[in-house]
């Protein structure tokens, strides 16, 4: 399996993280574009270097590299996961406009019919939000807000992160154990 990670300057950096370090434990490949305020997040909201960050990912591309392998539909991937995904970055999604390589990515992702997760963040939402969340909603993106879960009981910001990010991964059906399955508790 082939996966595209985009970064974007959205609070919630951690998602983006976390969803690295498992699919590299995992041994996905990944190829990862981080945005300009994607990676101001990672060092104003969290204790890793941008470096350690793109250290996780297979294959990695400059967010303004409009010539990456992501940007053509050529490039054979199996989707894309946008964690966290800005509304700025939501927005360029829904409206074609590709000025960024996540968006290209994401625009791609969807021309070529392949399932795109967005990890939204962003409250409160907006009639504008929304209009641009029900758009892609419509053609069949995943919209995956972190909503925290509480029937497994979460002790930390971990279990947190990890229910967040595992909700990601049961959409492209990998096998993981970052929260406990409804039934098993």
């Amino acid at each position: 399996m082939k996966l595209v990670i985009g970064i974007t300057g959205s609070t919630g950096a951690i998602y983006g993280i976390r969803m690295l370090e498992t699919l590299k434990k995992l041994n996905i490949e990944t190829h990862l574009v981080i945005s300009e305020w994607g990676e101001k997040c990672i060092s104003m909201e969290t204790d890793f270097t941008p470096d350690y960050v793109k250290s996780l990912a297979t294959n990695i591309s400059d967010e303004k590299n409009m010539a990456s392998s992501v940007s053509s539909g050529t490039h054979r991937i199996d989707g894309m996961i946008v964690a966290p995904c800005s509304m700025k970055t939501l927005s360029a999604i829904a409206n074609g406009y590709d000025d960024t390589l996540v968006a290209r990515a994401a625009g791609v992702t969807i021309k070529e019919s392949r399932k795109l997760i967005l990890m939204v963040r962003e409250t409160p939402l907006s009639a504008i939000h929304l209009e641009n969340m029900l758009k892609l909603a419509r053609l069949g993106i995943v919209i995956l807000p972190p909503v925290t879960e509480f029937y497994t009981k979460p002790k930390s910001i971990d279990d947190i992160v990890n229910h967040g990010v595992g909700k990601c991964l049961d959409q492209f059906d990998i096998e993981h154990n970052l929260y406990p399955r409804w039934g098993s508790l």
